[in-house]
């Protein structure tokens, strides 16, 4: 007999049997016989967060996507998205991580769709090899937006002296208690015009041959139910997160939900920051402002 041979009674052998005893004791996702695809949840308005406006930002997703592609074995990596946008920058910030990770860790990203995958929330979904949506949900949105309200004749009604001072002629653009200035506007406009163009090459770099529309339709800002994002090489099928990774990897796929870690504090009293945040009224009210933005965004796609 070889010495490279095992039997029962030698250590390697005895070993081998101990650890076929054990295997099902194990977690799945230190199984190798078992598929695993962590989950990554990424919901909300894209950009500030605070205790009453849990917005999506890097420094709130990072930590959650570098834990799910560390998982041992990990087959693929689901990104179920729920999102009308918001930050560019932001959202720009959470494409690249997906990517750099993906690239890093040899992974592929599957992203399923849920309500809406709009703007941002689209431009996230890009970072998947694959995007997979709900009949109803609501895709594209591919553009720039950005508004906000005029007063110039509120103060003379008031009886309120407007007094501002500064060094450059435009630092005080679109001012909501000065007349609209053509300049201004045009200035914006530009300015948005450049995100635009950053946003179409993105999608087009991610989509390559998939885009099966006139880029006068892709990338007019409009969007889609799932049926026609699809027709237009938005996204790629129809399908749930269950049924499509069971049919994909086998029934006893395991779908851990990776979750951001919480500290002490958090985990023992979990409204400890929102009670600090009520003392601070000022904050409230920003607060309760940011939530009624937010609450725009949604209702932009009907939500």
């Amino acid at each position: 007999m070889s010495i490279n041979e095992a039997t029962p009674e030698s250590p390697s052998g005895f070993l081998r049997q101990i650890g076929h005893f054990l295997r099902p004791l194990l977690p799945a996702r230190f199984r190798a016989d078992v598929p695993v695809v962590p989950v990554v949840r990424l919901s909300g308005v894209i950009g500030g967060s605070s205790p009453l406006r849990p917005g999506m930002t890097l420094a709130s997703t990072a930590r959650t996507l570098e834990r799910a592609f560390s998982v041992r074995k990990a087959r693929a990596v689901a990104l179920v998205i729920n999102s009308p946008g918001g930050s560019p920058t932001q959202s720009h910030l959470i494409f690249n991580r997906i990517r750099q990770l993906s690239a890093e860790k040899k992974i592929p990203v599957l992203a399923f769709i849920e309500d809406v995958g709009a703007s941002g929330g689209y431009m996230i979904a890009c970072a998947a090899d694959e995007i997979i949506c709900d009949h109803y949900s609501i895709v594209g949105s591919i553009g720039v937006v950005g508004g906000s309200f005029g007063f110039p004749k509120l103060l003379d009604k008031i009886g309120v002296e407007r007094r501002i001072y500064t060094s450059g002629e435009r630092k005080v653009m679109l001012d909501p208690f000065s007349p609209e200035n053509p300049e201004d506007v045009k200035r914006i406009k530009a300015l948005q015009k450049d995100m635009h163009d950053h946003f179409i090459a993105l999608v087009k770099e991610r989509r390559a041959t998939k885009l099966k529309g006139p880029d006068e339709t892709l990338f007019s800002g409009e969007f889609w139910i799932a049926d026609a994002a699809i027709e237009l090489g938005l996204a790629d099928r129809l399908g749930d997160l269950r049924s499509t990774l069971r049919a994909r990897f086998g029934d006893k796929v395991k779908m851990p939900v990776i979750s951001a870690a919480k500290g002490f504090f958090a985990r023992r009293i979990p409204g400890l920051s929102v009670i600090e945040q009520l003392g601070d009224r000022q904050g409230l009210a920003e607060d309760l402002i940011g939530a009624l933005e937010d609450r725009a965004h949604w209702s932009r796609y009907g939500l």
